[in-house]
């Protein structure tokens, strides 16, 4: 049968019970004040990751890779996770969010705790990678850290086969990647602060039947792709970041607060649109 290696990338501000960037944010950027809050959130995202986890291995997954995806990437409680599970920390990592997808012998990715993009209507602590940025677009079509790390994945052949969070989220996902991707709804959202939960324990009893379905039919899955050269497009919420963008060669500018540039292959895509977004971290008091 071979190798049947999963890798598993899990955010934290699609898991259950998170509305608030309180919930999200480590201590070290927030004060004391959301500790609490943060390492229940962090707990609940380590169960999520677990509960995806246990489901590949239930499907016959050979090894899993967990890749913490979240801010800091240091947020995973490992003692949590199945044994003989392996995790990835650390934010500096070369392939960001879907760590592992490079490695032989990887049949699926499964996305945990995702969120809906930026400018999402409802969709709770809906961004694109950071707060600042407004909107990604490739070949024309908007676009969030879910269709970056599909077509990054997909560069390496690897497809999506699972993802989980809010419903707006999974309803942009399924509308992009296809609807033949497994996905778990563990929130509805209300606005940008507020959802209806499911019970953390139901959460995790769904994602975990859901990512053994995902897992058992992955020989059907065809990697994410778009149509290449690929032209992209990133917008920001102020003309200040456009312009510290705009120095990068091979990017032009389209509006005041919007560059682009031209790929070949989603690896240069990806690559490109990180390096811009720390580009664009530039102090806006002049």
């Amino acid at each position: 049968m071979g190798e049947r290696r999963v890798v598993i990338s899990v955010d934290m501000e699609g898991v259950c019970g998170v509305s608030s960037w309180v919930q999200v944010s480590p201590p070290e950027f927030g004060g004391l004040v959301n500790a609490a809050e943060y390492e229940r959130a962090r707990r609940q995202m380590t169960l999520e990751a677990a509960a995806a986890a246990q489901g590949a291995l239930d499907a016959g997954a050979t090894d899993v890779l967990v890749n913490d995806s979240h801010d800091t990437m240091r947020n995973l409680l490992p003692e949590l996770l199945p044994p003989g599970v392996r995790f990835t920390t650390g934010n500096d990592k070369p392939l960001s969010m879907v760590q592992g997808v490079q490695e032989a012998g990887v049949v699926g990715l499964l996305f945990v705790g995702y969120h809906a993009r930026a400018g999402s209507v409802r969709g709770p602590l809906a961004h694109t990678w950071n707060g600042f940025i407004r909107d990604v677009r490739i070949n024309g079509a908007s676009t969030g850290e879910y269709g970056l790390n599909a077509l990054l994945a997909g560069h390496y052949g690897v497809p999506v086969l699972f993802a989980s969070g809010d419903d707006v989220a999974m309803t942009e996902i399924r509308a992009e990647l296809g609807e033949e991707v497994v996905t778990v709804v563990v929130k509805e959202g209300l606005s940008a602060f507020a959802a209806v939960h499911l019970h953390p324990h139901t959460a995790l009893e769904r994602i975990q039947e859901g990512a053994w379905r995902a897992v058992e039919q992955a020989a059907q899955a065809r990697p994410h792709t778009t149509r290449w050269p690929a032209q992209a497009q990133l917008s920001f919420n102020h003309q200040a970041r456009a312009d510290a963008a705009e120095r990068v060669p091979g990017v032009t500018r389209v509006d005041a607060v919007t560059v682009g540039w031209e790929s070949d292959n989603a690896y240069h895509l990806f690559q490109t649109f990180r390096m811009l977004a720390k580009v664009a971290e530039v102090r806006l008091d002049g």
